[in-house]
């Protein structure tokens, strides 16, 4: 098969390797469409915490069941399936109480120590595998993982009804996050880029207020504020907008080793709630189910699609903030704009 691997920080090439072939309980997918996130460039430049190189990347999949292991049984060649790309130890403290993915030896396929989907063909776990309906589009399924790791994030939060939300980003993960806050009970909704592009994008996908810069509110504090963008200027931005009681949630991958700076007096004379959220726990399953409900308008999040021949364009595409959400499709044979 044809693959793209990191072969080093800040290295890549399109390679050709061997096809997978299923262990006892793993799944082969021919992949249809992987998206491009955060986690892939900070992977790539070698901030991600714990990656080992070589590595194809990729996590973020759907695809088409071509092989399964001789123990698998929930599973057929040709059903349509997308992917949680999250494993775990299983045995340590984090995993025994239910904690999996705050586990010390967490992996991600493709973010950490094993393959992931820029390629024509993933091996999983058969426990990482969920069956989509088959009249499910395989290309925005590809976004249920992102969605499983946004409804991870409304998991953490304190919610109440009649709040008000204040979303820094307006990239994939803002998107989803913004569109989940009404069902999780938002008063309002504001949505905050310095793209003008992407915030076209929310205004697309329904959300409320759409700014290029908090400062343009008709509000100066917010009940949930939650940075999706990782940079640190947009979270020193953000924290003291947080209202008295309120929250902070750091959504947004950051590198391994940024520091931001806030006031911690502000935090203890206010009580502020500042939370992180790690991947996905026991959300993915519900974000199959709320994907195929329809609770969020995927289609306008995806511009384009890449081949395996383009991943490097693709990838410097993302870096300059260029279109939406960018897709590889390592079986198409061109890229194409949608």
């Amino acid at each position: 098969m044809r693959a793209i691997v990191f072969e080093e920080p800040g290295k890549l090439a399109l390679t050709e390797l061997p096809d997978p072939t299923p262990g006892p309980k793993e799944v082969v997918i021919e992949v249809a469409a992987v998206g491009i996130c955060g986690t892939d460039t900070h992977v790539f430049d070698g901030e991600f915490e714990g990656t080992v190189f070589p590595l194809i990347p990729g996590h973020e999949a759907s695809g088409t069941v071509v092989a399964v292991g001789s123990d698998v049984t929930k599973f057929a060649v040709g059903d349509h399936v997308a992917v949680n790309p999250s494993t775990t130890c299983g045995e340590c403290e984090f995993c025994l109480n239910g904690k999996g993915n705050l586990c010390r030896e967490w992996n991600g396929l493709g973010v950490v120590a094993s393959d992931g989907a820029a390629a024509q063909y993933l091996k999983a776990p058969v426990g990482n595998v969920y069956k989509l309906r088959p009249e499910t589009d395989l290309h925005q399924a590809a976004l249920i993982e992102p969605l499983a790791c946004a409804i991870r994030g409304y998991d953490i939060l304190p919610r109440k009804m009649g709040e008000h939300y204040l979303v820094y980003g307006s990239g994939t993960m803002g998107l989803l996050m913004a569109q989940l806050a009404p069902r999780a009970g938002a008063a309002s909704v504001t949505i905050v880029d310095l793209n003008e592009k992407r915030l076209e994008a929310a205004r697309e996908v329904g959300i409320q207020n759409v700014l290029g810069s908090a400062n343009d509110a008709d509000r100066d504090q917010w009940d949930v504020v939650i940075d999706c963008t990782g940079v640190i200027r947009a979270i020193e931005d953000g924290l003291p907008r947080v209202k008295a009681g309120g929250t902070f949630q750091h959504f947004g991958v950051a590198p391994a080793e940024a520091k931001a700076n806030y006031s911690p007096f502000r935090v203890y004379r206010d009580e502020l709630n500042i939370v992180g959220t790690m991947a996905v726990l026991n959300t993915f399953g519900r974000a199959v189910e709320m994907f195929e409900a329809g609770a969020i308008k995927s289609q306008p999040m995806i511009s384009h699609a890449f081949a395996l021949d383009d991943y490097s364009e693709a990838l410097d595409m993302f870096r300059k903030g260029t279109g939406r959400k960018l897709q590889i499709r390592p079986n198409a044979t061109e890229s194409v704009v949608l």
